[in-house]
């Protein structure tokens, strides 16, 4: 047996659901990978490659209601819509044009912001999304740290589109021999992975938040957060705020 198959690999989890994070943060020395697909971590990727300066991710509205009256801007979705009042929503096209270039911004979110926060104890958290799928996992090899995949889900329900992203990560790392240490819930979501492989679009269109979406008129959206490796900046959080791995 290798040294490295006799127990020197890295644990590789995938969280369902934030409510059974808990469950698998057992160890705060190690990567966490917050996924909201639709839309609050591709929303954050497309914000660092359009050129902000750093993001502050709030779980609550009455914090961003703070940072509003304190000057910053602050952008608000809840159940899939801008909160009216607020300067943007968590759409990944809304900072196509660099409108907020160099800015410090503030999002709550209703999955995607909640779920960061509660990843804040580990060693690192990092924002993960289809659009930025190769440097997620560049960055997961670097840091050479257990790895959780944490999905934001919805409302603490199991979603597929996170899940299909923690997949595609699992696929992608265990190819190295450090990372095959795969939890139950990771082989789950690596075949589900390959099951969609090749048309993630088709795959998820019974997918509950994808109808939700699609209701709100929102196809360019699901099309853009399913479009892979459009940025190969990562967002890792520092203190309370979100910075780009490339400065």
């Amino acid at each position: 047996m290798s040294e490295i198959s006799s127990g020197n690999t890295r644990k590789v989890e995938v969280v369902p659901s934030p409510a059974l994070f808990p469950v698998y943060f057992e160890n705060t020395d190690c990567i966490v990978v917050v996924i909201d697909v639709f839309r609050a971590t591709s929303a954050i990727c497309a914000a660092f490659e359009s050129g902000i300066d750093s993001l502050i991710p709030v779980a609550t509205l009455e914090e961003a209601i703070a940072y509003k009256q304190k000057g910053f801007l602050v952008g608000a979705e809840r159940n899939a819509e801008i909160v009216e009042g607020f300067d943007f929503g968590n759409s990944p096209l809304g900072f196509k044009d660099g409108q907020f270039k160099d800015q410090t911004l503030v999002l709550t979110t209703t999955n995607g912001t909640k779920a960061v926060d509660m990843a804040k104890p580990a060693h690192k958290v990092i924002i993960g999304a289809f659009t930025n799928l190769t440097a997620v996992c560049d960055y997961i090899e670097r840091e050479d740290k257990d790895v959780l995949l944490l999905c934001a889900g919805w409302k603490d329900r199991f979603n597929l589109e996170d899940t299909l992203f923690a997949g595609a990560v699992v696929q992608k790392i265990s190819q190295n021999l450090r990372f095959t240490n795969l939890s139950d819930s990771s082989i789950a979501a690596v075949n589900m992975f390959n099951a969609a492989e090749g048309d993630l679009y088709n795959f998820l269109g019974e997918s509950s938040h994808r109808k939700r979406l699609s209701r709100l008129n929102m196809e360019e959206d699901i099309i853009y957060c399913l479009t892979l490796d459009q940025s190969n900046i990562v967002p890792v959080l520092e203190g309370d705020v979100i910075v780009s791995s490339n400065k």
